[in-house]
């Protein structure tokens, strides 16, 4: 039998504020609009890459910068905004992100260049991992019980619904072109949200933090970040620039780095230390199990959703509109699952991830007959069946790995446990876009297979991920016990 350890140091970093002050209804409501805003941004931008394309004149390496510019900065600092939350206050940090999100918003929507929009995007990413973690956090140090449940379930529906809401609302304003401004108001509508977002914030969130905080992680995160940038810059834009000599070098380093990483994070924890991602929390059962299922899920799930938005408009020619419509079968099916979720998983228990990536890999199979059968006639009523059983699937799975990864996360690691799930979450989607949508854009351009035969490759490759998590989903321990 696996048993939990914690990590040496945090066994007596007790939460300085005791959940004396509980999180209410409408704080609640708060940290998950902040949780809400970095991923919609993640994802709004897919339906506007021909727009932005069109206007800046991007290449296509460029484009898929403005996505995963994004990912990059966010996945990598996430764990130490979560450290610097527990040093000088989650909602201090929950503010201050807030704050620098807005203003980088405004930078994205004003970027005269599609160079200044990629910087302003990874500005935007490392904004977000500021507030992002102070979310989970926050959850975890003031609430407990069947609130913290509750509340846990309402953050994985977020999650997952906002990825959706994001294509949707990025269609709409892109369709209605507000004033001339294109794809602008993508980014600039973030504004107004935030600063509603900050007056809230500073009415309804009480303030808490660690009693012994540890420190971060300096040399951590830079072999992480190097790691990272080694394994997702070659893969987007190598075969865009035709494979120069230091994409290769890039490449042959990233097992190295990610070794060093490694031996740096064990080496450190044995010292007494809180490495950036520490090999105890790693080794709970529920984080390591829950986290083994993530990654295929959430690999497949950023890449179909770049490759099936560019397959809406540069294949079937939706337009944004269109396209967010096209998108809205599978929203409404996972905000129904999802709400549902906590009343699943009290009947079948982790069974819940197993049947949900079922019920997605059905949607995959209709979809793939149906381009089989319609392309390129196909319109959003021939879309529907298989994106609204994609969206239940979804809907079931997502929700219920954030409860199982995040249920045995003792109170004093809320930071740690938060910071290592949405890492893994936000890397597995950069790493879908590289993988999945630089293989589709190398493939679908003319001369090569076409667009729908590389859309359905994709969709193939999801299919295979899809029954990875259904196979890794029977270790999952059960968040009943």
């Amino acid at each position: 039998m696996t048993t939990t350890q914690e990590a040496p140091a945090t066994r007596n970093s007790v939460d300085a504020h005791p959940v004396r002050s509980a999180l209410t209804p409408a704080g609640l409501i708060t940290v998950l609009l902040g949780a809400a805003l970095p991923i919609v941004d993640f994802f709004i931008v897919n339906v506007a890459l021909p727009t932005i394309d069109t206007d800046l004149k991007a290449s296509t390496a460029t484009l898929e910068l403005v996505v995963a510019a994004y990912g990059i900065t966010y996945a990598l600092l996430l764990v130490v905004g979560g450290r610097l939350g527990d040093a000088f206050g989650r909602r201090r940090l929950f503010i201050a992100g807030l704050a620098a999100f807005t203003i980088t918003s405004l930078a994205c929507g004003i970027a005269p260049t599609a160079e200044m929009l990629v910087i302003a995007r990874a500005a935007q990413g490392a904004s977000a991992a500021l507030m992002l973690p102070q979310v989970l956090s926050i959850i975890q140090a003031t609430t407990h019980g069947e609130k913290r449940s509750r509340a846990l379930g309402l953050y994985g529906a977020t999650g997952g619904i906002s990825t959706v809401i994001g294509q949707l609302l990025g269609g709409v304003l892109v369709a209605a072109d507000i004033g001339g401004t294109g794809w602008r108001p993508i980014f600039l509508v973030n504004v107004p949200i935030g600063i509603t977002g900050l007056l809230m914030a500073r009415k309804t969130l009480p303030e808490s933090r660690a009693a012994n905080p540890v420190g971060v992680d300096r040399l951590g995160t830079l072999l992480l970040g190097f790691s990272m940038l080694s394994l997702l810059i070659p893969l987007m834009e190598g075969k865009a620039l035709g494979w120069p000599v230091w994409t290769i070098v890039l490449l042959a380093l990233f097992p190295f780095s990610a070794a060093a990483f490694v031996a740096v994070e064990r080496r450190h924890e044995r010292s007494g230390g809180i490495p950036l991602l520490p090999p105890s929390v790693m080794r709970m059962p529920s984080m390591r199990r829950g986290l083994t299922v993530a990654v295929p899920f959430f690999v497949g799930f950023g890449g179909f959703m770049f490759v099936y938005a560019v397959t809406l408009q540069d294949g079937l020619h939706l337009g944004p509109l269109g396209s967010g419509a096209a998108l809205t079968p599978m929203a409404v099916g996972f905000f129904a699952t999802s709400l549902a979720g906590s009343r699943l998983v009290t009947k079948f228990g982790h069974r819940v991830v197993m049947l949900g990536a079922g019920v997605q890999l059905l949607g995959i199979l209709t979809l793939i007959g149906t381009t089989l059968a319609a392309w390129p006639d196909l319109n959003v009523l021939d879309l529907a069946p298989g994106m609204l059983l994609l969206g239940i699937g979804q809907g079931m799975a997502m929700t219920t790995l954030f409860r199982i990864v995040l249920s045995k996360v003792p109170t004093e690691l809320a930071g740690v446990g938060s910071g290592v799930l949405t890492t893994t979450q936000q890397t597995s989607l950069a790493l879908g876009v590289a993988t999945l949508g630089s293989l589709f854009t190398s493939l679908s351009v003319p001369g090569a297979m076409g667009m729908k035969e590389a859309f359905l490759l994709v969709m193939v490759l999801q299919a295979a991920l899809t029954m990875v998590v259904i196979a890794t989903g029977r270790l999952l321990p059960d968040p009943r016990d």
